[in-house]
């Protein structure tokens, strides 16, 4: 591998109708649900902020799922789709046949509203990961910003971090409580941020972190996922105060405070 090569994994997207293992509450906002099933044979990730789509059962408890062509997801005429969102898969156990995923439980959305109600046999169909971003293990350092949302794949790429490497953490949380333990075996340094009731859009926590933040010695990548505008002026940031390449940083939108906010 060249130095820093980031990589990027395409795959055939399968529909997988699971069945809930164990559900249980991490933190106050946390709700981890572990899945399994025989479908779940073949299931692939390979990024720690890979992405899955979760199919949900509609109003009328059934599940209706896209037809995937060129031209996109097409669902059949005259039927209510599935709700679907996005999920980072916190950890998969091929022997055991498990796959586990974080909710965060924030108002009545059709995932939070599932996940606190899910009980042990209730299904869910997983599709995915179609594709996988695999950024090199030869930095010097990795900077990981997030709010609650990115808890999951921050807490998975600190897991599969290597030994010599180096870790600077930004997280951002509703309250104290919803911190959680973060392995690794890398150097890892954390800094928590409550809101504590403070709106999640407008915060700037992580931001004024950032403008305080000396750069490590040595080649740096930064990770940045939360809210979709607050992670593109944290990029920008990045970009042009830091003077960071462009390729040495991956921010994304993981939710969208204003529909009309563009990624």
């Amino acid at each position: 591998m060249s130095l820093h090569e980031t990589r990027t994994l395409r795959r055939a997207v399968h529909f997988r109708q699971l069945q809930v293992v164990r559900s249980e509450r991490l933190t106050p906002n946390m709700q981890r649900i572990i899945v399994g099933g025989d479908a779940l044979a073949g299931f692939e990730s390979a990024a720690p902020d890979d992405h899955v789509k979760l199919f949900f059962p509609n109003a009328d408890g059934v599940f209706v799922l896209p037809d995937v062509t060129g031209q996109g997801a097409r669902y059949p005429e005259g039927q209510q789709p599935s709700p679907a969102r996005d999920y980072t898969p916190r950890f998969y156990d091929a022997q055991a046949g498990e796959l586990v995923l974080d909710f965060v439980l924030h108002g009545d959305g059709a995932a939070a509203t599932w996940a606190s109600n899910a009980q042990p046999g209730d299904a869910l169909v997983v599709a995915g990961p179609r594709g996988s971003h695999v950024i090199a293990d030869d930095f010097d350092t990795y900077v990981l910003i997030g709010d609650e949302t990115a808890l999951p794949a921050i807490a998975r790429r600190l897991e599969e971090l290597r030994g010599h490497a180096l870790a600077e953490v930004f997280i951002e949380i509703p309250e104290e409580g919803d911190r959680q333990p973060l392995d690794s075996d890398a150097q890892v340094t954390v800094a928590w941020f409550e809101r504590n009731g403070f709106d999640a859009a407008s915060s700037t926590l992580l931001e004024d972190a950032l403008v305080d933040f000396e750069q490590p010695d040595g080649d740096t990548f930064y990770w940045i996922a939360c809210e979709s505008r607050r992670a593109r002026m944290m990029r920008k940031f990045i970009e042009g105060h830091l003077q960071v390449p462009e390729d040495w940083i991956r921010a994304t939108g993981y939710w969208k405070a204003h529909p009309e906010d563009a990624e």
